[in-house]
C-alpha cells in the first residue's frame, strides 16, 4: 500500500532525529542513543531504507562492554547540559556510556529486519550474531534470580518510575546524593516526569555502581535494589527465541541458547503471582510481590506465554480506558495518567503485546489494540506517551519510537499485523 501522510511524518521524525549512525530518542530531552530506542529506531528506519536500519543495530553494538553488556546509554559526542552524564556514570566500555542495561529488543528487530530483506542483511546480522549471543550470556550470567530476569537500577527496565519498583525504592536512603539540576523537567512538565524522591534513588544508584567500578560481582552483593522483572524476563525469553531462530539460519550451533530458554520459561513462572492472578515483579532482597498489574505483565505474550488468567486481566484492563494499555492498573489508587510510568499508554509497548496477542491466537485483541494505537497517533501525534484516558500527548514530542512503531504496526499502510 502506498505511504500516507503520517507515514511521511513519521520517516521525517526518524530523518529529524538521526545523528549519522545512531538515532536519538528525540532533540533536546534526551541527546544520546538510547539502547532499546535505538532498535526500535532501526525497525523504523527497514520500512524505508535498510541499511540504515542496520548501521543503527551496529552502532549499538560498538559500545558493548568486554562483558558482553550493552549499555542503556552511549554518549557519543559531549553534551555538557545532560545529567547524568558520562562524568558521573564512569562506563568502562570502548564508547563513554552508562553504567547498567536495558531491554533486550536487539535481537527481535534485527530477525524482523533480516525477514524482511534477507539479501541487505545478511552480513550485518552474520558480524552481530556472536554479540547479541553475548549480551544474552551476560543477562543470564548476572541478572537471574530463579530463572527470572532482575533489574539493578528503575532505568535499567526501561520503566523508570513505575509502581512495579515502590517497595524497592523505599528501602534506599539516598544520603549524599549532592545537588544536581535535572534536563527533563525543564523541557518537559514535571508532572509528567519521576520526582525528586525517585531521582535521589536513581543517582544513589548510580555512584553506588560507579563506586564499584561496575564490577557485577560486588554490585550483586552490595545493591540493595534488585527486582525481578517481567519487562526483562519476557523480553530476553523472546530475544533469545529470535537469537535461536537467527543462529539456525546461519548454521550456528544453537543448544546453549536453547537451553537457556527453558531456564527462562521456568523463571517466568516465579513471577506469577497467584494472589494478584497476574505475572507481577518481585522484590528480590526482601521476597515482597509489588502487587501490580502493569503493561509489562502483558508482555507475556510476547514472550510465548500464554494463561487464561492474563486475557481477563487484559479484558479488565482494556475496559477501564479508551486508549489501552495503561502502563498500571486504572483501578489501583497508585495510578497517575500522565506521569511517565506510573499510568501513561506507550506506543512501544502496545507494539509487543499486539505482536504477542496476535502470535498467541488472540488475533482480534491484536487487531483491536492496533487499531486503538493508530488512532491515538492520528489524534494526538508521535508523543513519548499518552494519557489513556483522554489520549493527550505527554511527555517528549517528535518521538523516534513513536514514529517506528507507526511505520512498523500502526499505520494503516502496513495493511494488517
Amino acid at each position: 500500500m502506498n505511504a500516507t501522510p503520517m507515514d511521511e511524518q513519521a520517516r521525517a521524525i526518524l530523518r529529524g532525529n538521526d545523528r549519522g549512525g545512531y538515532t536519538v530518542p528525540t532533540a533536546g530531552l534526551y541527546p544520546y542513543q538510547w539502547n532499546w530506542d535505538s532498535a526500535f529506531a532501526a525497525y523504523g528506519f527497514a520500512h524505508f531504507d535498510i541499511q540504515r536500519a542496520w548501521t543503527e543495530i551496529e552502532t549499538l553494538f560498538d559500545g558493548q562492554w568486554e562483558n558482553g553488556m550493552v549499555p542503556h546509554i552511549l554518549f557519543h559526542k559531549p553534551d555538557p547540559g545532560y545529567f547524568p552524564g558520562p562524568d558521573v556514570w564512569g562506563g568502562i566500555g570502548p564508547v563513554a556510556s552508562s553504567g547498567i542495561s536495558q531491554p533486550p529488543v536487539a535481537a527481535s528487530f534485527a530477525k524482523r529486519m533480516f525477514e524482511m530483506d534477507p539479501d541487505a542483511g545478511r552480513a550485518a546480522i552474520a558480524r552481530l550474531f556472536p554479540k547479541m549471543k553475548r549480551w544474552h550470556q551476560w543477562f543470564m550470567r548476572w541478572r537471574l534470580d530463579r530463572g527470572a530476569v532482575c533489574i539493578t537500577h528503575p532505568w535499567e527496565a526501561g520503566r523508570d518510575n513505575t509502581p512495579d519498583w515502590d517497595g524497592a525504592m523505599a528501602g534506599i536512603n539516598p544520603e549524599g546524593v549532592g545537588e544536581y539540576t535535572r534536563r527533563d523537567t525543564s523541557h518537559v512538565d514535571p508532572a509528567m516526569r519521576p520526582t525528586k524522591y525517585d531521582y535521589d534513588r536513581y543517582i544513589w544508584l548510580v555512584q553506588l555502581g560507579r563506586r564499584l567500578q561496575w564490577d557485577e560481582a560486588q554490585l550483586l552483593d552490595q545493591n540493595p535494589f534488585r527486582v525481578a522483572d517481567p519487562t526483562m524476563t519476557f523480553i530476553l525469553l523472546r530475544a533469545h527465541r529470535d537469537l535461536a531462530d537467527i543462529g539456525a539460519r546461519l548454521g550456528e550451533d544453537i543448544s546453549d541458547i536453547e537451553r537457556d530458554i527453558a531456564i527462562l520459561e521456568a523463571g517466568a513462572e516465579t513471577l506469577w503471582n497467584p494472589e494478584l492472578a497476574c505475572y507481577d515483579a518481585r522484590d528480590v532482597r526482601s521476597g515482597k510481590w509489588a502487587g501490580c498489574v502493569s503493561n509489562a505483565s502483558f508482555l507475556c505474550w510476547y514472550g510465548g506465554i500464554d494463561r487464561p488468567e492474563m486475557i481477563t486481566q487484559y479484558d479488565r484492563i482494556a475496559g477501564l480506558c479508551d486508549y489501552p494499555v495503561p502502563s498500571h492498573d486504572p483501578s489501583s489508587d497508585r495510578f497517575d495518567a500522565k506521569r511517565y510510568w506510573r499510568g501513561p499508554t506507550w506506543g512501544i509497548m502496545n507494539a509487543l503485546i499486539g505482536f504477542g496477542l496476535t502470535e498467541m491466537g488472540h488475533e482480534t485483541r491484536g487487531a483491536a489494540l492496533r487499531q486503538s494505537t493508530a488512532n491515538l497517533i492520528t489524534r494526538h501525534g508521535f508523543a513519548e506517551y499518552f494519557d489513556p484516558i483522554t489520549g493527550d500527548a505527554a511527555g517528549g514530542g517528535t518521538f523516534t519510537w513513536t514514529a517506528a512503531v507507526w511505520l512498523g504496526w500502526a499505520s494503516p499502510s502496513k495493511g494488517g499485523l
